[in-house]
C-alpha cells in the first residue's frame, strides 16, 4: 500500500487519553509530518487539533484509514468507508476482525491487517 505524507490519513479512534493508541498514534503521526484528521464519536480537540465526530465530517475524502478502535467499530467504519468509497483502510493490531476484513475487500478495499502502521513506516 503506497502512502506518503501527504496523503490525507484519518485516525478512528483518537483520544486525549495519553496511554492510549489512538492518542500515541495521531501524536507521533503529527510529529512525523503526516497530513492526518481524527475521529471521535465525541469529537472536541486532541493536541490542538480538531477532532470529528464523524469520517463525512472532515469535508474531503481521506486517502487512508486508519483505525484503533475495537473490532465492531472498524466493521462499522468498513461500511462508512464504503459509502464514501474510500479504498484504503489499515486495522491496527487488535481492531481487525475477519468479517471487517471481508467486508472491506467485499468493498474493492485495499486492506491490511496485523500489521502496525507506525512500525512498517518506520515513525516507531
Amino acid at each position: 500500500m503506497k502512502i506518503e505524507k501527504e496523503n490525507l490519513i484519518a485516525i478512528i479512534g483518537v483520544s486525549n487519553n495519553t496511554e492510549k493508541y489512538g492518542y500515541k498514534i495521531f501524536k507521533d503521526l503529527l510529529e512525523a509530518g503526516y497530513k492526518i484528521k481524527g475521529v471521535n464519536p465525541k469529537g472536541g480537540e486532541a493536541l490542538g487539533h480538531a477532532v470529528y465526530k464523524t469520517i463525512e465530517e472532515i469535508g474531503e475524502k481521506p486517502d487512508l484509514i486508519i483505525t484503533v478502535v475495537k473490532p465492531e467499530i472498524t466493521l462499522e467504519t468498513v461500511k462508512t468507508c464504503g459509502r464514501l468509497n474510500i479504498k484504503k483502510i489499515w486495522m491496527q493490531p487488535g481492531s481487525e476482525s475477519e468479517e471487517a476484513i471481508t467486508e472491506a475487500k467485499k468493498s474493492g478495499m485495499e486492506v491490511i491487517s496485523n500489521a502496525c502502521f507506525m512500525i512498517i513506516k518506520k515513525v516507531w
